[in-house]
């Protein structure tokens, strides 16, 4: 695909955007070919880990002291993004050997355990940073040097634009996370993508398949692909609109149902919490906690698992203490009943919870039954 391109949603055409991840990349490998050649691009050809081929424009390319200095501009296309419109820089200088990846002004840096960059290291995700990675390897094998290439990736108005983000609550200080799995931002408009994850189930069932299959995001449908060997062709993404899924499935007439979902969602469910974004539904660690305390934890595992900033550190904790099992077995159950109530029994629904660190936490009787038929 060239592009950004469009999505169709609730009878609209929708402009895609592109991430920071995919921006720190592409500016990592136009200063590079600064540094190695005395001539910054007009712009840089760059494909995102999803497939998409972008050419973005080069701005503010410049030499600071050993260092290329070049900027790409980020465009949300139609999400509301509070980091739309910044540009996020990349300083690429020479080392004597191998590949660094750094965070300077505006990118924050991790404070607290238990994301996915460890204490101490800047906020750029592992899937941006091997884009960075793989930009600054391309470069030396056109321009080929001895030695190796350190990037340094800021972000403009970074420090300001993190409080009005999640970043403060999570522990990262100092500026944004620079993010992207796929390398494109899909827009989010609400209704409209409710209305696409209707259209989605009715084209299943008028294609035969009788047993709903719901993702809410891409690490629940890589982990049902890579872990599970489910067919993805099967499976609607449901963003966090769990509970309007549920409902349309029922409404259409499956009578089978089986929702594949990062813990990080799912957990919500066990207090009813049918939409998962975290600007409307969170109570992740209060939810854990509450179990614990239900299956007899100190007061000292207690307040640990107040203070966790994700679910993995959460299960560490439960895990240290010896409660693991049983308090995932208590929020398993609850989401089961959550899940019932909502379906009031017009759905026969199974579910499987995870986390990329543990694996499966959490799953319904009759969920791997259920995987067979939604194998490829």
């Amino acid at each position: 695909m060239e592009g950004p391109g469009t999505v169709f949603r609730g009878g609209g055409q929708l402009r895609r955007g592109w991430t920071t991840g995919t921006c720190a990349a592409a500016a990592a490998r136009a200063a590079a070919e600064l540094l190695l050649t005395g001539q910054a691009p007009a712009a840089v050809r760059h494909v995102t880990p999803g497939g998409v081929r972008l050419t973005l424009s080069v701005e503010g390319a410049r030499m600071e002291g050993r260092a290329a200095v070049c900027a790409i501009r980020k465009d949300s296309g139609d999400d509301p993004d509070v980091t739309n419109g910044i540009r996020i820089f990349a300083a690429v200088s020479a080392i004597p050997e191998g590949i660094e990846i750094e965070g300077g002004n505006g990118v924050g840096r991790v404070t607290r355990p238990g994301l996915r960059c460890a204490v101490g290291e800047a906020a750029i995700n592992p899937a941006p940073r091997e884009q960075i990675r793989q930009a600054l390897q391309a470069a030396l094998r056109e321009h080929p040097m001895d030695g190796g290439l350190r990037a340094v990736i800021s972000a403009e108005r970074g420090e300001e634009i993190a409080r009005r983000t999640y970043n403060p609550r999570l522990g990262i200080e100092g500026g944004i996370s620079i993010l992207g799995t796929s390398g494109i931002v899909e827009p989010m408009s609400e209704a409209a993508l409710v209305e696409t994850i209707r259209l989605e189930l009715d084209a299943h069932y008028a294609a035969g398949q009788r047993a709903a299959f719901l993702c809410p995001g891409n690490y629940g449908e890589a982990f049902a692909r890579d872990a599970l060997g489910l067919d993805l062709r099967k499976a609607v993404k449901c963003s966090n609109f769990i509970g309007d899924a549920l409902d349309h499935a029922a409404f259409r007439g499956f009578p089978r149902l089986l929702l594949v979902g990062h813990a990080g969602k799912l957990v919500k469910l066990a207090a009813g919490g049918m939409q998962t974004h975290s600007a409307v539904c969170d109570g992740r660690r209060e939810i854990f906690t509450a179990h614990a305390a239900l299956c007899g934890a100190d007061r000292k595992t207690l307040e640990a698992l107040m203070e966790a900033v994700t679910v993995d550190a959460c299960v560490a904790g439960l895990e240290a203490a010896g409660l693991r099992g049983a308090v995932l077995s208590r929020i398993g159950r609850e989401i089961e009943n959550r899940i019932a109530h909502r379906l009031n029994g017009r759905v026969r629904a199974e579910y499987i919870m995870f986390t990329e660190r543990f694996g499966v936490l959490s799953e319904s009787a009759g969920a791997r039954a259920l995987c067979e038929e939604l194998k490829g």
